[in-house]
């Protein structure tokens, strides 16, 4: 079948990209997606058994670092349109790992670009290179501060971030220097289902349903913007489709909660579908030391995104933490599998180490 586009996603397999990829399968018949990610820890096929076998799917295994498999992807499939979600994306592992964050976050995201430089030089039409980052780019915000803008200058502060500044900047150079045709979205934090259970949301849906401690680094004030991940992927597909070559997005929710106030409403959500009486996994809280450079505040004006392609979240963060939480709830089997590895294991069987 000839198709309209052949794109590319990276990371399809992780939380964020596996809500992309069914978007686009489903929403797109008319285009052919490659969903490109290595599988480690936090890639988990399983969270895409509902597309694997449409006929417009394709899924390859392989690192992003690897330029020379990345060159040859874009011959084999006929790349015209790249997704970029594949990232570690881990602040506390960041801080313990730092390399392998600058490994596969810059040298991964160079790879692509390179890639897609050669592959498309001298023909850029119709051709997009968009990619996906994050609101710790730009630093920290004090609780007075007005919100972050695709204006706002970086100011990373931890490993992760600083590595994902680093991509951006590498992509907005291959645009200025090449004339790649690019677009970059800087997302808040996101919720929902597929999440790898390392995250505070899903961690602590596990862990009241388990009994077990939930850890709130030092006194639960930092305060996030949270976005449900269907919503994000709405925006992605809107910027992939109508977004001006060269320019950045802020996707945010307007929707900030500290910390601790977040806890709170997930432990009184799960508590209430159990059936548990209002109030029984209080006790669980449990204060522990302050993680090594934890910003105070994030928080996107996702002003820009709204009046110029029509985008805002659809669902208020009650009503979407009431679906996450029924949803782990309710897929018990993925979220043991993804705790105990026994996904990781067979993938090894199936694919390899590598």
């Amino acid at each position: 079948m000839n198709y309209k586009k052949n794109i590319l996603i990276t990371g399809g397999a992780g939380f964020i990209g596996s809500h992309v990829v069914r978007l686009f399968v489903n929403n797109y018949p008319e285009y052919r997606i490659i969903n490109l990610d290595k599988l480690t820890y936090a890639g988990n096929l399983n969270n895409l058994r509902d597309v694997e076998n449409q006929p417009n799917y394709t899924f390859v295994k392989e690192d992003i670092c690897n330029l020379e498999r990345m060159v040859e992807l874009f011959d084999e499939y006929n790349v015209d349109g790249v997704i970029h979600l594949a990232a570690e994306s881990h602040v506390d592992r960041s801080i313990t790992d730092p390399f392998t964050f600058a490994q596969t976050n810059v040298m991964g995201t160079l790879s692509l670009l390179q890639a897609a430089k050669e592959k498309w030089a001298g023909n850029f039409e119709g051709k997009l290179f968009y990619h996906v980052s994050t609101d710790e780019v730009y630093g920290a915000l004090g609780f007075d501060e007005t919100l972050f803008t695709e204006e706002t200058r970086y100011d990373p502060h931890s490993p992760y971030s600083a590595s994902k500044a680093a991509s951006d900047h590498f992509v907005r150079s291959y645009h200025d220097t090449y004339g790649l045709p690019i677009v970059i979205s800087n997302c808040s934090n996101n919720y929902g289902p597929f999440q790898f259970p390392e995250k505070l949301i899903p961690l602590f849906i596990h862990n009241i349903r388990n009994n077990k401690p939930l850890p709130v680094y030092g006194k639960g004030e930092n305060v996030r913007d949270w976005l449900y991940v269907e919503d994000h992927a709405r925006a992605i597909d809107l910027i992939f489709h109508q977004g001006k070559l060269g320019d950045t997005y802020n996707i945010g929710g307007f929707n900030e909660w500290k910390n601790i106030d977040l806890i709170k409403v997930i432990i009184k959500t799960v508590d209430k579908q159990l059936g548990n009486p209002e109030g029984t996994s209080d006790h669980l809280i449990t204060y522990v030391t302050d993680r090594a450079g934890h910003d105070l505040r994030y928080a996107i004006d996702a002003t820009k995104i709204k009046n110029e392609l029509g985008w805002e979240p659809s669902l208020q963060f009650e009503e979407g933490i009431e679906k996450t939480v029924k949803w782990y709830l309710d897929n018990e089997d993925w979220l043991n599998s993804v705790t105990s590895g026994d996904y990781q294991r067979y993938y090894k069987i199936i694919y390899g180490s590598n």
